[in-house]
């Protein structure tokens, strides 16, 4: 099985297409391990993680973030200068807390849902794409973040559908460097490809 220290020798042997830096979509659905497997990927290539999660407005800004992302973290890195944003306090409602710098290194992570989109691929030196089974996800992203009422049940099935039509009309998976299998609990040293 592959390792995800080959997986970041591969990565570092490719060509910056960001400015100088080697910028790598970890996509897939949720509940699928994007998190995990990108945890597991920055600490091989010694890369700092953007999750796209942090820069959503709330539910209703699930695709519409690009904007943030382009503007605060993107864009700088592009020019070589450091990337900062605020996360969204899920719990507020609202922007906050300490910042986040990005340094430009030579890897940087940008995982989550819709990370690969087709608006930067010219610009990814690699991409991965997750997948798990649906029921997977969703006991996953319930136990997660304690989805047990009604209303935040009825936010996932819309986000759960949303993701599904942008994956298809995107073709995101057909697309990507990496397809692994997410439906392993949590990643070692290695992970599955499919």
């Amino acid at each position: 099985m592959p390792t995800f220290a080959d997986l970041a020798a591969r990565i570092h042997a490719t060509a910056p297409r960001l400015g100088a830096v080697r910028l790598v979509a970890v996509d897939g659905p949720s509940g699928a391990g994007k998190s995990s497997f990108a945890g597991r990927l920055a600490q091989a290539a010694n890369a700092p993680v953007v999750h796209t999660d942090d820069l959503l407005n709330g539910w209703e800004d699930q695709f519409t973030f690009w904007t943030r992302l382009e503007e605060q973290v993107l864009g700088p890195l592009r020019q070589g200068c450091s990337g900062r944003y605020q996360r969204y306090l899920w719990h507020r409602g609202a922007f906050g807390g300490v910042p986040v710098f990005v340094d430009a290194a030579p890897v940087v992570l940008l995982e989550g849902s819709s990370s690969a989109r087709s608006v930067i691929r010219p610009e990814l030196s690699y991409s991965i794409f997750l997948d798990a089974p649906a029921d997977v996800g969703w006991r996953r992203v319930v136990a997660r973040d304690g989805g047990d009422d009604v209303a935040f049940q009825q936010y996932l099935e819309r986000w759960h559908a949303a993701e599904q039509e942008h994956f298809a009309a995107d073709q995101t998976a057909a697309f990507v460097d990496l397809l692994v299998d997410g439906a392993a609990r949590s990643f070692g040293e290695e992970y599955e490809e499919l």
